[in-house]
């Protein structure tokens, strides 16, 4: 539990430097967020890059980044184990480390490879040592499995680490999939930045939200992304009365813990498919 505990820790920072509101000095946040990243197997500059790319577009079709609708003739397109593994659970929780070897279906390149097109050619230099620094990770742990031995690695890191990935990507695709309403994706000119921030969701985690830099707060952070944490929730209480009905409250935890997410992320999951190709207002379909 305590080194759950201490991963929860290190995502807090992990966020805050990749999105550079840990300090106001870059340099201090490069430093830092090598350091995080790395220490949970993540390319800090890599990261970094494609999730600007998805704050950027959030909400479009084809150019977000994360956890993106597929258009109907892609999903045609994939074998049935592409489907088992993106739409049936526990595997889209278990989707991270792969997310970031290959991308999503439809996407090519490598958060780890400088020519990849996630990246400017005046970016290859980060890319470079961010993936230095995750192989300096490597070579550290298979150190510490040659001295400790494979068993207290398994418990003291990768059970910690594969709990930290299911969170993750638990988090992240309940927020911008699975509201009771259908939610637009957009493309060409119907696509805005602010149309596409409000299509995320805010969350309700129980008392988790109170350990994990307030992490249901999402549409603020969306619209705003260098807002330290320890702001959104009150940056988020005063957005409320500017976007009116285009903010959804979010249901809230009965409890300490958020069940009501695994039934929402179970109906997502099965209705949330594909797309249409064309059009630029388009919804999740099914078969």
């Amino acid at each position: 539990m305590c080194v759950i505990w201490h991963t929860y820790l290190i995502r807090v920072f992990v966020i805050r430097s990749g999105h550079g509101s840990f300090s106001n000095n870059p340099r201090l946040n490069s430093v830092v967020g090598h350091i995080l990243h790395s220490s949970i197997l993540v390319p800090y500059h890599g990261w970094r890059i494609s999730h600007r790319t998805h704050h950027q577009n959030h909400g479009h079709v084809e150019n977000d980044e994360s956890w993106h609708p597929l258009p109907e003739r892609l999903y045609r397109s994939l074998n049935s184990a592409t489907r088992m593994l993106r739409f049936t659970i526990p595997f889209p929780m278990l989707a991270y480390p792969f997310y970031l070897w290959s991308r999503s279906p439809g996407k090519s390149g490598s958060h780890f490879h400088p020519s990849s097109d996630l990246f400017q050619p005046n970016e290859r230099n980060d890319v470079l040592t961010s993936t230095a620094c995750w192989l300096a990770m490597v070579a550290v742990l298979a150190g510490l499995t040659f001295l400790m031995g494979p068993l207290q690695i398994l418990k003291l890191y990768l059970v910690p680490y594969w709990i930290f990935v299911m969170w993750l990507d638990f988090v992240t695709y309940l927020h911008h999939h699975g509201h009771d309403d259908k939610l637009p994706w957009y493309r060409g000119k119907e696509w805005s930045y602010l149309r596409g921030g409000l299509t995320t969701l805010d969350r309700d985690y129980g008392w988790i939200n109170n350990i994990h830099h307030d992490i249901g707060t999402h549409v603020i952070h969306h619209l705003f992304p260098q807002i330290p944490h320890y702001h959104l929730v009150e940056a988020t209480e005063a957005a409320k009365a500017v976007l009116g009905k285009y903010y959804r409250e979010p249901h809230k935890s009965q409890g300490p813990f958020p069940l009501h997410l695994f039934g929402a992320l179970v109906r997502s999951l099965k209705r949330d498919h594909y797309v249409s190709d064309t059009g630029d207002v388009v919804y999740y379909q099914t078969d």
